[in-house]
């Protein structure tokens, strides 16, 4: 390949790569979920997680948003429990060691908020949600954060005698604070 055209497509490339990449930054950030077992409130929360962010917040519908979750690291604070979660009924962490969500647009949604519609999967099972986002600047950093819920039996989470809604409810609550660095100007 002559030198003047991979010169002119790495500018290309680089000029088309977003600057506005972001980074988790793992020690500032939380993915946990709320559960109710027998009425009673049952606080979790994923320990292993990764994404991917583009986004500026002046051009929201251009934003990219990707994650995935290592189904095994869910924690409650019991180690028996945190074994049951990995197992076959649960997340079936051995089968299915990730979930993912994948955005697939973004809005504004006032001052500092935005909806994200995305595809989540997990189990084999995709269905898409809409997660509200807040952003908020801290010096160099800014804090996404939002909550959601879904019905855990639409992802087979708690198959077989689990699938009794009276003992543990369907409802999820899934709660980010996400810590990123990289943001532009809100």
């Amino acid at each position: 390949m002559k030198p003047w055209i991979v010169a002119a497509v790495t500018g290309f490339l680089v000029a088309a790569a977003p600057a506005w990449a972001q980074k988790i930054e793992s020690a500032q950030s939380e993915i946990a979920f709320t559960i109710r077992q027998l009425g009673v409130p049952v606080e979790g929360r994923f320990t292993k997680f990764s994404g991917n962010i583009a986004f500026d917040p002046k051009k929201p519908d251009t934003g990219k948003v990707a994650f995935v979750i290592d189904t095994a690291s869910a924690r409650f604070g019991a180690p028996e429990t945190d074994e049951e979660a990995a197992k076959a009924p649960w997340f079936n962490a051995a089968r299915f060691p990730q979930a993912s969500l994948e955005s697939t647009a973004i809005r504004a949604a006032g001052s500092g908020k935005y909806e994200v519609a995305a595809k989540l999967s997990i189990k084999g099972a995709a269905r898409d949600v809409s997660v509200p986002v807040t952003l908020t600047k801290s010096g160099a950093v800014t804090f996404a954060t939002g909550a959601f819920t879904i019905k855990r039996l639409d992802f087979k989470i708690g198959d077989g005698e689990w699938s009794d809604t009276s003992m543990v409810a369907n409802e999820v609550q899934v709660k980010f604070k996400l810590a990123l660095s990289g943001m532009a100007a809100l």
